[in-house]
Parts: structure tokens; C-alpha cells; sequence
């Protein structure tokens, strides 16, 4: 075994760095045997250098992020600060200074993980970021790798763990959207400000990366229809039930019918309770694969917090060492199928739709007239009615989802519908 140390520079040190510092630190010895030489943690840029950090020598902490990747010394940058700027300029900076780079940065890997993956082949270092998706779940090399002679048609996963935790709660208490939110907020699963997870801009951008991933072409941030779950009722999860489904905040990537292009999006939808992803519960993650030779896969674990998101990096961190010492480096982008991203109007879908409408005769053959004119087939209709107000909920067949919407539209200018109460996907059948 080697006995010079790789250097490894460290770009963050909250809940997810420090975890990879005191990992790097505990399993030191094991980690030396499984990469061939010894690791050591070189430099911790920080924002708050007085911060006391645990098993962190004060020595190594640096505010100046710029001149550590700028040493030359450095054989890998790992990067968990997360944001655009300054993460883009300091990784691309590590590859010109001859390190290579371990992120975990979704949010900018799916606006410019092309141009990244083109600065590490142009300096030939390897960019690794499987703990940018689902957190400890191995998902993205098995994508890459393990399923690189397979054709991958599908992904459809649970993604983001607040959210899941949230409909999780609201369909196995009744709870309402608010009263969910405001335990995974004290348990410490949502942010003081959840947007980013609850309208769906974290799932998107995972959901961009695994589109790329899986499909060889460049899928963007940009190119991912994206839904939040704000509005998700208590009403919603009882229709739900009576469908024999449950509701989840999916991420689904998949090839279109005539596989010329893909489509990425993100939005809540009922599942059969069949469905192995109705089965994940709390705050986990599970991603759901399907493809021509190995048929169906699913991924399951934690998909967040300090130490899953270590784990991921560590893993990384292993793989990129090993190939600094062998001198090669790892697989980088592939889009050489460059397909392009349809938009979401050309999705094939079901949609549940619950309308608020007038207890009259004549009320349903108007509802079934203007699905008729958009070419949207029925599938089921129950109607409850009392004192001159009703409730119409209807179940469609597959259309293009532009024909969904365009029905929807019109339904909301008939005279006797009084309100579009509720749409929602239906998914996984």
C-alpha cells in the first residue's frame, strides 16, 4: 500500500461535512486499505471559522475556499456547500488546479452538470455526486454503471423525504397539510422554509439528473414539469382511499411512446396501494427503475441527513481516490443519445378531477359532453348530492395531458360546475 497520503479538501462543514470529516477520521484505517493508500483531510473551508467543529483540527479551517482548491496539493475537492455560486467557480477552479471532485450539489449539477462534466474531461479528472440524488441510496452509479448495457425506459420515485413524511402524516392521521408540516418542521425534517421541498424545485432537480442518467442526453433544471403539494387535501387522501390508492410527491422520467424523446416532471399523483412505492413510509426515499433486460428495480433508503449524505460522498470519495492512484479516471457524461425533452402536454396520463357542481338533472351528460369534445375517455363518475349542491368525481382513461387540461379548462365554464375542487394524477398502474 502507498504510504503518501491523497489530500482531500473539504468545501462545507455542516450537518453533511462534518459527518464526512468524522467518518473520513473513524474509519481511517479501513478507508486506507480499501482506496491503497491513507486519505487525508488537507483543509475545511468555512463561513464561520469560529464555530467550534468536533475531531476538526482548528488549523485546517480556512474561510478562503478559493485558495484551498488553488494549492495544487489537493487530490480531491469534495464539495457539500451546495447553491450555484460560489460551488460552480470553485469546483471548475479544482479541476484547472489538477484536483478531482466529489459534490453532492444537485441544484447545480442539473442547471450546469453538462458544462462541469466537459471542464473535468477537458483537465481529465472525475466528477462524482451520488449523494446529489436520494441520499444513501446507491442510484446513480447503478444507473451509469450497472445498467450502462441495459435500456432504461422508466424512473419513478419518491425523492424528496419532507414531503413523503408530509403526505405520509396526512394520510395515516387525516391530518391536514398545515399539521403535517408543522411535525416534520419540530422533528427536524423540513426546513424553517420548505419551499424548495414541499413546491417541488428538490425533486426537480433530482429528477433532471436521473433523466440525463438514465436516457444519455442532457435533460436541464429548465426541462422538468414541476407541481408542488401545498394544496393536497384531506379530501384528496379520502377519494384516494376509496380508489384503493394513496398519494405521493413522484418524480417520473420516462421514455415517450415513440422513445424519440423523454419526459421529466414532478408532481403529486395517486399510486395503488399495490404499488411498492405506497409502501414508503416517513421521511424515506424510493426510486423505482424499469428497463428492457433487467425489468423492474427499486432503491430504497434514506434519502437525507448528515450521515446517509456522507455515506453517499464517502463511497465517492473511495471510488475517485482509487482511480487517482490508478491514474485512469471514472465514466463522465453521456448524452450521445441527445434526445430531446417533450413538454408536458404530450405525457400520457389518468387524472382524478372532483368538481363541485349544481344537483340537477342534466348535470352529468354536460360534464360527459366536454370530455367527449377533447377526446378524454371516461373511466369512472360517483356523484353525491344534498340540498341543490353535489360532488362529481371523475376518473379518466390515458390521454395526452394537454387534452386533460384543455378539459378541465372547459369544465370550469359551465354554468353548473361550481368549482374544480381537485385534480391529481393517477400514476403507477
Amino acid at each position: 500500500m502507498r504510504t503518501r497520503p491523497l489530500k482531500v479538501a473539504l468545501l462545507g462543514c455542516g450537518v453533511v461535512g462534518s459527518e464526512v470529516a468524522r467518518i473520513m477520521t473513524t474509519h481511517a484505517d479501513d478507508l486506507a486499505q480499501r482506496i491503497g493508500a491513507p486519505i487525508e483531510l488537507a483543509g475545511v473551508a468555512v463561513r464561520r471559522p469560529s464555530k467550534v467543529r468536533e475531531g476538526i483540527d482548528p488549523a485546517l479551517v480556512t474561510t478562503d475556499a478559493t485558495a484551498l482548491v488553488k494549492r495544487g496539493d489537493i487530490d480531491v475537492v469534495v464539495e457539500v456547500i451546495g447553491g450555484i455560486e460560489p460551488a460552480r467557480t470553485l469546483i471548475t477552479t479544482a479541476f484547472e488546479h489538477g484536483a478531482s471532485v466529489v459534490s453532492a450539489n444537485k441544484a447545480l449539477l442539473a442547471q450546469d452538470g453538462a458544462a462541469l462534466h466537459a471542464a473535468a474531461e477537458q483537465h481529465g479528472r472525475d466528477l462524482y455526486y451520488e449523494a446529489a440524488v436520494a441520499g444513501a441510496i446507491p442510484l446513480i452509479r447503478p444507473l451509469r454503471e450497472s445498467l450502462a448495457g441495459d435500456k432504461v425506459n422508466r424512473v419513478l420515485g419518491i425523492v424528496n423525504g419532507t414531503t413523503n413524511f408530509i403526505l405520509d402524516k396526512m394520510d395515516s392521521t387525516g391530518a391536514g397539510y398545515q399539521e403535517a408540516l408543522d411535525e416534520a418542521t419540530a422533528l427536524g425534517y423540513a426546513e424553517a422554509d420548505p419551499t424548495a421541498d414541499v413546491e417541488g424545485f428538490d425533486a426537480a432537480a433530482k429528477a433532471a439528473i436521473l433523466a440525463g442518467i438514465a436516457f444519455h442526453s442532457r435533460v436541464r433544471l429548465d426541462d422538468v414539469y414541476r407541481e408542488g403539494m401545498t394544496e393536497v387535501t384531506a379530501s384528496d387522501f379520502a377519494s384516494a382511499k376509496n380508489m384503493g390508492c394513496t398519494i405521493k410527491l413522484l418524480a417520473i422520467c420516462e421514455r415517450a411512446g415513440d422513445g424519440g424523446s423523454v419526459t421529466a416532471r414532478v408532481h403529486p399523483a395517486m399510486i395503488p396501494l399495490t404499488h411498492p412505492l405506497a409502501s414508503v413510509r416517513g421521511a424515506y426515499n424510493a426510486v423505482f427503475v424499469e428497463s428492457d433486460a433487467s425489468g423492474q428495480l427499486m432503491f430504497y433508503g434514506p434519502g437525507a441527513g448528515g450521515a446517509p449524505t456522507a455515506s453517499a460522498v464517502l463511497g465517492d470519495l473511495v471510488a475517485v481516490c482509487r482511480n487517482r492512484l490508478s491514474g485512469a479516471t471514472g465514466p463522465g457524461e453521456s448524452a450521445y443519445a441527445a434526445l430531446p425533452v417533450s413538454p408536458m402536454g404530450d405525457v400520457v396520463t389518468r387524472y382524478h378531477i372532483s368538481l363541485d357542481v349544481a344537483d340537477k338533472p342534466g348535470v352529468l351528460a354536460q360534464v360527459a359532453t366536454v370530455f367527449a369534445e377533447h377526446g378524454v375517455s371516461i373511466d369512472t363518475v360517483r356523484q353525491t348530492g344534498k340540498d341543490g349542491e353535489a360532488s362529481l368525481v371523475v376518473v379518466t382513461h390515458r390521454a395526452s395531458d394537454a387534452s386533460l387540461s384543455g378539459t378541465v379548462e372547459a369544465l370550469r365554464k359551465l354554468d353548473t360546475v361550481r368549482g374544480v375542487a381537485s385534480i391529481m394524477r393517477v400514476e403507477g398502474e
